[in-house]
C-alpha cells in the first residue's frame, strides 16, 4: 500500500475515534484538524455556530487573492443508537480490504484524503490555492454550511470549482435533487370521545393533508422525465412522522407531520409546498374551524438543501473529469452540500470516496481501494494547481 494511502488511513483512524454524531459538538474534531493543520504550516479559521458547541473550519493553502479549488467536505456523522453494529462503531476496524467505523464513508474518508495532501500542497510552488472547507450538521439539513461559504465570499478570492467529496466511488456526479424539511402542526381541540360532537380532530385533519400529499406524489411521479438522469426521475414528497394523541378515548387536540420533498428543481419544490399548503387553508383549516373557531395549521420549512444543477463544462466538472479519469458524469437522489456552493456562484461537483449504500448502515464501510483511488485523485490536482 502506497505511503500516501496509509497516511490518509492513519488521519480517518482519528477522526472516526470522535463521536461527532449531529446531537453532539464536533468542537474536538476541528481543534484537531487546526492542529494538525497548524503543524504543516497551514493557519486555519474555525467558524463557531452560535452556541459554540459547533463550528466549521476554512483553511487555505496558497495565494487566497487567487482564485482556487475547494476540497469540502462535512464532519458529522449519522447516529448509531438502533443499530447492531459488530465491531466498534467509533474506531477503525481495518478487514478484508476495508476499513469499518462511523463516518468512514460518509464522509470523514474524503476529509482524511484532503488532509493527507495538505503535505505535498504545502511543498509545492502553487500557481493557485487550494481551499480546505470543512462543515458541520450536514446529515440534519446542511446547516452549518452557510456560515462557512459566508466565511469563504468575504475572504479569498471566489474559487473557480468546489469539489464535495460525497461518497460517488469516485465518479463525477453533477447533479443532485434539493430536499426541504417542512413541520406542519395542527391544532384542534380536545374532548372525551364520548362526545366527539364538542371537539376538533388535529389527527384527521392530518389524515386529510397527507392524503393530499399522496395525491401530489402520484402526480409528480407521472410526470417522470427520464432525461434527468436520476434513478427516480422524479420529485418525491414523504412523510417521515406523525405523532398526534395521547389516549385511545380522547379526541387528539395535537398533531405534528414532519415531511419532505425532494424536488428535481426549485421551481417544483416551491410549488408543491404552495399546492399544498392551498388546500390546507381552503379545505382542512377552514372544516376544523367550523367546528372550533380556535383550529390552527402551522408550517415552516426546517431546512432547505437546493439542488445541484448539472452545468456541462463548468470549470468543477472539467477538473473532477480529469481528476478521475473519466468522461462521465452521473446525477444521484440524495442531496448535498454542493448546491449551496453552486448558489454562491462557485461551480460544484460531487466526487469522494465510498458509496452511499455502504454510507449510514451498521457496520459501515469504505474499501481501501477507494482511499487510494482518492489519493490519485488529489495527487493530480495538485499537479494542476502547480501548472495553472
Amino acid at each position: 500500500m502506497r505511503e500516501l494511502t496509509e497516511s490518509a488511513i492513519t488521519i480517518l483512524d482519528r477522526l472516526v475515534s470522535f463521536n461527532t454524531v449531529s446531537n453532539r459538538s464536533n468542537r474536538e474534531l476541528i481543534d484537531y484538524i487546526k492542529d494538525y493543520l497548524s503543524e504543516l504550516g497551514v493557519e486555519s479559521t474555525i467558524i463557531p455556530d452560535a452556541t459554540g458547541q459547533k463550528a466549521n473550519l476554512f483553511a487555505t493553502i496558497g495565494d487566497p487573492t487567487v482564485p482556487g479549488v475547494v476540497l469540502s467536505g462535512h464532519t458529522d456523522v449519522v447516529p448509531v443508537e438502533g443499530q447492531v453494529w459488530q465491531r466498534e462503531p467509533f474506531a477503525v476496524t481495518r478487514e478484508n480490504g476495508r476499513l469499518y467505523g462511523r463516518g468512514t464513508s460518509d464522509m470523514k474518508g474524503f476529509v482524511a484524503c484532503a488532509m493527507a495532501i495538505v503535505p505535498q500542497l504545502k511543498a509545492a510552488e502553487l500557481k493557485m490555492p487550494v481551499h480546505l472547507a470543512f462543515s458541520y450538521d450536514e446529515e440534519v439539513g446542511c446547516l452549518g454550511v452557510h456560515s462557512l461559504i459566508e466565511h469563504m465570499t468575504n475572504s479569498v478570492a471566489a474559487p473557480v470549482a468546489a469539489l464535495i467529496g460525497e461518497p460517488s466511488n469516485m465518479t463525477v456526479v453533477d447533479s443532485h435533487k434539493g430536499s426541504r424539511g417542512i413541520l406542519t402542526t395542527i391544532t384542534g381541540k380536545a374532548v372525551h370521545s364520548s362526545r366527539v360532537d364538542l371537539g376538533t380532530s388535529a389527527v384527521l385533519g392530518a389524515m386529510k393533508i397527507v392524503q393530499q400529499m399522496e395525491t401530489c406524489s402520484d402526480e409528480l411521479e407521472a410526470q417522470s422525465d427520464p432525461s434527468l438522469r436520476f434513478e427516480l426521475p422524479y420529485s418525491t414528497i414523504n412523510v417521515g412522522v406523525i405523532r398526534g394523541g395521547t389516549a385511545r378515548n380522547l379526541v387528539p387536540g395535537d398533531c405534528v407531520l414532519q415531511w419532505e420533498i425532494r424536488g428535481t428543481r426549485p421551481d417544483i419544490t416551491d410549488s408543491t409546498q404552495a399546492r399544498i399548503t392551498k388546500f390546507i387553508d381552503q379545505s382542512v383549516l377552514p372544516d376544523m374551524q367550523q367546528r372550533f373557531e380556535g383550529s390552527r395549521i402551522e408550517t415552516s420549512i426546517v431546512y432547505d438543501v437546493p439542488p445541484l444543477v448539472a452545468i456541462p463544462g463548468s470549470e468543477a466538472e472539467t477538473l473532477a473529469k480529469r481528476f478521475a479519469g473519466t468522461n462521465e458524469t452521473f446525477a444521484v437522489n440524495y442531496g448535498t452540500e454542493a448546491g449551496f456552493f453552486a448558489m454562491a456562484d462557485v461551480p460544484a461537483v460531487i466526487c469522494g470516496p465510498g458509496s452511499d449504500t455502504e454510507a449510514h448502515i451498521a457496520d459501515e464501510w469504505i474499501a481501501i481501494e477507494q482511499i487510494d483511488k482518492c489519493m490519485t485523485f488529489l495527487e493530480a490536482l495538485v499537479a494542476h494547481v502547480q501548472a495553472a
